[in-house]
């Protein structure tokens, strides 16, 4: 292919797209967005204006059928991600999808299915694998900085309105048809692919999730352990009905020679060894997907390897799957 380029539709250019991911595209070597979709078409007609695209539609099937076209970026609520992402995979397009990557285990298998049948190319948005601090993180663990891990400590507790969720787009992440779940679904897929990018393939895992606030209509508290193959420990907390002074976002990693703490959802990491304690700050990325999207760019030109593959989010969402399964009592 003479000067190959990836050419970007959109699918959904709501909230996501604003600032944490639609802006990078254009700014990648070989990258270009050429146009977006949603289903009202004033708002797609003012996106495209705003962020200088070329094309808008408010019908999918359009923009799939636009030749030009050879990516497309699903980026609605998981509901619509399998729908969109086997309709791009068959019209001959390169997929990057939104996460969850579905609502459930077997729609990802479904799709992983479809990838196969169509020899296709996709990549799931867990982005923070490519953001310094966690490739900080996953540096430490390889070259044995706190010795062998042992154990990793989760915990996530939030309000009932978690600050880390954009409230713009109303309340489709409470709404199990939409969403998959509650709070959980949206949040925990960051962290459990993470746990997946540091240490590998589970050997077991097993979870619960309750409605303890007779106010919510999801689980609002979750917990579950994985046994990694490498003998890692994981256990987790997700509590989204605490009061805003018991918010917390940290995960610690202890191995046998010391420790690494962070938040997923912060910028920062302090690393305890024998020698002392450090703390090191990183600058996120303006456009926080830039680094994940040029990597599944260079991809989808055959210039590297798949920074996140739908093999991993099936696991993932097997773990999901099996953390939210609601305990009645």
């Amino acid at each position: 292919m003479e000067n190959p380029k990836i050419v970007w539709g959109i699918i959904g250019c709501g909230d996501v797209t604003e600032k944490k991911s639609g802006p990078a595209f254009n700014l990648i070597e070989d990258s270009q967005l050429l146009a977006v979709m949603r289903r009202d078409a004033v708002k797609a007609a003012d996106y495209a204006s705003r962020h200088q695209v070329p094309m808008w539609y408010s019908k999918a099937d359009d923009l799939l059928g636009n030749s030009q076209l050879n990516a497309v970026y699903v980026a609605t609520p998981p509901s619509s991600h399998l729908e969109y992402a086997v309709s791009a995979l068959r019209s001959g397009k390169s997929v990057y999808v939104e996460k969850p990557v579905t609502l459930n285990s077997s729609e990802a298998e479904l799709l992983l299915a479809v990838l196969n049948n169509t020899g296709g190319k996709l990549v799931v948005a867990h982005y923070r694998r490519r953001l310094p601090l966690f490739l900080k993180v996953k540096e430490l663990i390889k070259t044995g900085e706190i010795g062998e891990v042992r154990t990793v400590q989760l915990r996530l507790w939030q309000s009932r309105s978690p600050e880390l969720v954009t409230k713009a787009a109303g309340n489709w992440r409470t709404d199990p048809a939409v969403s998959g779940g509650g709070y959980f679904f949206d949040l925990a897929p960051h962290q459990l692919d993470l746990m997946l990018y540091f240490f590998g393939m589970p050997v077991s895992y097993h979870g619960l999730s309750l409605i303890q606030d007779s106010e919510s209509t999801v689980a609002d508290q979750t917990s579950g352990t994985i046994l990694f193959e490498n003998q890692v420990v994981f256990n987790g907390s997700w509590c989204f009905n605490v009061s805003p002074e018991n918010q917390a976002d940290r995960c610690e990693i202890v191995g046998n020679l010391g420790s690494i703490t962070f938040s997923i959802f912060g910028n920062s990491l302090v690393v305890k060894t024998v020698s002392g304690e450090q703390e090191l700050f990183f600058d996120p990325p303006e456009h926080i997907q830039l680094p994940m999207i040029s990597s599944t760019v260079d991809y989808f030109l055959d210039r590297g390897p798949n920074p996140s593959s739908i093999e991993e989010a099936v696991v993932l969402m097997k773990i999901i799957d099996e953390f939210s399964k609601v305990r009645q009592i």
